[in-house]
Order: C-alpha cells, then sequence, then structure tokens
C-alpha cells in the first residue's frame, strides 16, 4: 500500500527527481519540521483541485468553446502549459539554488497564478471571440511560466523540510485529498440543474480557483524553512547542452526520446476530445462535471494499474499507455455514429477515463524509464535535455490545432491516433530502461 501511495503521488503531482532536492545541501540545512507536513499537504489539497477545476485541458477549452474562440486557439492550450512550464525550470533553477529561503519563490508563483485566473473573467466577459481568445492564451503563458517557477522551488523546499523517509507520504497524502475534493467538485457540478450553455459556470469556477491558488500561496507561506545553503546550484542550460553529447553517443537515448517526443500526443490531446465532445453533445455544466468525475477516477485507479508493470518494465507501461490512447480516439470517433445521445454521453465518460488513464501511464512510464536508465551522477542532464526537447516540440505542435480549424475535431483526433500508433511501435522498438546506456554510437 505504501509503493501504491508513492506511485500515485508521482503521477498526480508531476513531482518526481526529489533526491536532487537537497543534493550538495549540506545535512544541517535540511530541517524537518511536522507544522510543515499539515501546511504542505493543505497547499496541495488546495493548488491540486484549482488545477482540475480551471485547467487547460478540460475548463478552458469549454471556455473556449462557450466564447466562439476560433478552432486552431485549443491546439495551443496544452502545449503552452507543457512548454511554457519547462522553460523556466531550465533558467530559474540555478537562480533559485542561490536563495536561502525558497518558500517565497512559490508563493509568488501562486499569487501570480491566482491574479491570471481573475483577469481571464473580464477577458472573458468584455472582449469579442478572438481577442478573447488570443488574451486567454497569453495569460496562460503567464500562468504556465509560474507553475514551472513554483514547481523548481517546491522541490528544495520539500527537500529542507521535509525528511527524505517522509516525501512520499507528503506526496500521497496532497494527491489522495485533491483527488477527493476534486471528485466532490466533479458530483456538485453533475447535480447543477442550469441547461443553458451561459458563461457564468465557467467564470465562477475561474473565481473559485484564484481564491485557491491564493490559499494554497497562505499555506505554502505559512511552511517553516530554515536559511539554508546557498551553494550547489546547478546550471540546467550547461546541462541541456552536455545532453546534446550524450544524445549523439547513446543510441538507446536517442530511441527513448523518439518513443516520449510521439508519446506527446496523448498528453495533449485532451483538448482536441473536449472539442469533440462539445460538438457531439453540445456540452453543458452538467456534463462537464461528469467528465471531471471521470478524469478524477482515471487519477485514482492509474497508479494500481500502472504500479507493477512499471517495477517490471517501464517501456511496456509506456506502449500499453499508447494502445489505451488509441482506444479512447476509436471509441470517440465511433460515438459520432451512434444514433443515442445516453450512449454517446456514457461513452464519452468511459473515453475520458481511458485517456486519463493513458495520459498518467505515459507520465509515470517516461519517468520511471529515464530514472532507472541514468546514472545518478548523469541524471539531471539527461532530464534537462529531454525536457528541453519536448518543450520545444510542444509549442510547435500547437501549430497542429489549424487541422481542427480546417477539417474538424474528428480529422484532429484521426491525426492524434496516427500519432499515438508510432509512439506504441518506438516504444516496442527501445530497449528495456537497463540496456538504455549499453549500446554508443
Amino acid at each position: 500500500m505504501s509503493d501504491l501511495k508513492k506511485q500515485l503521488a508521482g503521477v498526480l503531482s508531476g513531482d518526481d527527481n526529489l533526491d536532487r532536492a537537497c543534493k550538495n545541501i549540506p545535512p544541517e540545512s535540511c530541517q524537518e519540521v511536522s507544522w510543515n507536513f499539515a501546511s504542505n499537504t493543505a497547499n496541495g489539497a488546495a493548488s491540486k483541485l484549482a488545477e482540475q477545476i480551471a485547467g487547460p485541458n478540460l475548463i478552458l477549452p469549454w471556455l473556449f468553446q462557450l466564447l466562439g474562440a476560433p478552432i486552431w486557439m485549443f491546439g495551443f492550450l496544452m502545449p503552452i502549459k507543457q512548454s511554457f512550464s519547462l522553460f523556466p525550470q531550465m533558467v530559474v533553477a540555478g537562480r533559485i539554488r542561490q536563495l536561502a529561503q525558497r518558500k517565497w519563490v512559490w508563493v509568488g508563483a501562486g499569487l501570480v497564478q491566482a491574479f491570471c485566473l481573475l483577469l481571464m473573467i473580464p477577458v472573458a466577459l468584455w472582449l469579442p471571440p478572438t481577442a478573447a481568445g488570443f488574451t486567454l492564451l497569453l495569460l496562460l503563458m503567464v500562468f504556465s511560466t509560474a507553475s514551472g517557477t513554483a514547481s523548481v522551488a517546491f522541490q528544495d523546499v520539500l527537500g529542507k523540510t521535509i525528511d527524505k523517509g517522509h516525501r512520499g507520504k507528503l506526496l500521497a497524502r496532497r494527491a489522495f485529498i485533491g483527488g477527493i475534493l476534486t471528485t466532490a467538485v466533479g458530483l456538485v457540478l453533475n447535480r447543477y440543474r442550469e441547461t443553458q450553455q451561459d458563461l457564468a459556470p465557467v467564470l465562477i469556477l475561474l473565481f473559485i480557483a484564484a481564491l485557491l491558488w491564493g490559499l494554497a500561496a497562505l499555506f505554502f507561506a505559512l511552511i517553516r524553512e530554515f536559511p539554508g545553503a546557498v551553494q550547489g546550484g546547478r546550471n540546467a542550460i550547461a546541462e541541456t547542452r552536455a545532453g546534446m553529447g550524450l544524445f549523439r553517443q547513446h543510441s538507446g537515448f536517442r530511441s527513448f526520446l523518439l518513443g516520449r517526443s510521439l508519446l506527446l500526443s496523448v498528453e495533449l490531446a485532451t483538448p482536441f476530445f473536449v472539442l469533440h465532445a462539445g460538438q457531439l453533445l453540445n456540452l453543458n455544466i452538467q456534463s462537464i462535471g461528469t467528465l471531471v468525475i471521470a478524469i478524477g477516477v482515471s487519477q485514482i485507479i492509474s497508479s494500481p494499474f500502472w504500479g507493477k508493470m512499471a517495477d517490471q518494465t517501464s517501456k511496456k507501461v509506456m506502449a500499453l499507455s499508447a494502445l489505451i490512447a488509441f482506444a479512447a480516439v476509436t471509441l470517440a470517433l465511433f460515438l459520432g455514429v451512434l444514433p443515442d445521445g445516453s450512449l454517446q454521453y456514457s461513452g464519452y465518460f468511459v473515453v475520458f477515463v481511458l485517456i486519463g488513464l493513458a495520459e498518467s501511464g505515459v507520465r509515470l512510464g517516461r519517468k520511471t524509464y529515464l530514472v532507472d536508465a541514468t546514472p545518478q551522477e548523469d541524471r539531471a542532464t539527461y532530464t534537462a535535455f529531454s525536457n528541453s526537447l519536448v518543450g520545444v516540440l510542444a509549442i510547435i505542435s500547437g501549430g497542429v490545432g489549424l487541422i481542427a480549424q480546417w477539417l474538424g475535431a474528428t480529422v484532429m483526433l484521426l491525426v492524434v491516433a496516427i500519432f499515438v500508433l508510432l509512439g506504441f511501435l518506438a516504444c516496442r522498438k527501445m530497449p528495456e530502461a537497463e540496456q538504455m546506456l549499453a549500446e554508443k554510437t
């Protein structure tokens, strides 16, 4: 059960590579205070609920649809979230390590995220569709940059304030409480009786999410972080350059990067499912609540589903995730030809459970693969390089939203299906993690 909790925490929180947080920091600078456990848990519950009720995977695509924004903009939602969350990690990691107290970086980033969500409300109310879409994308860029900066600060604060033996328990509790709250919100939305497609429900969600980010910032400010060492900071940009040498040297690493890049389509696909579901089902607040529940269910069951397999062979987790994503696309396309609306509605619940499972599997599989494949002293270099590459590819992939603009969401899902099948084949050809560095070229 303890292992399952740790795996669930990694999947839901995205907080991996935690061992590096205290690396090169003297032991006397790493202190655990019991107060911090409760404060950090409360921060996680608030922030994870905020991510689910006002994120680019479900709620923002719905808002774009309600506004009548150009369809091609849907294609940039998840790429912007992915890219602008990664880029600051390449730039600010070393500078954050120069601060004796780093919790204020997270607090500031959390307040920026709250402010961005609040600004989205008047933008949605007062600007015409295209201008509103552009402005919302710009706000999402700022939001995601703050998110990436907070992620770097979180790892270091966690390393300084929570003992290594208790971090998995903390992350598991953050994820568990956040998941329970998300499911509860989905149930409330599902019982909401408004049938008209107006902006009020989604704007209320944005406002509540902004309050939650402010609350999360308050909880993080309450963490008792002792001044720590400022040496040992890493220059992630230099590590990315060093990664080019590793890329040329190891064919197994190139195979992994190919598979991970193709499976990026799984992590970026959710807005297109929302677009397709909206065209098929005429989404309202109740149906959005159902989809929120589906995502919550997928996150809850994903860890035990993937955990044992990842311990045995992480490349199989990546490959099977691609097949599940393909099944989700196939089911979504099949629902389009069904005449019964109730069957379509129920079917799309299954679609979102499947795509949630696939996304969690991709995330868990690629992280486990890279950790198992690389020596500890070089792991940061491999991670920095792969994150940089994927960040660039994510922002470039936003252009595929033009396919949805010109040819429709159905064709876009067919493109996603092609990429996930190619990803499946690439993962099948990858060496096992333990053999990734065996061959040099």
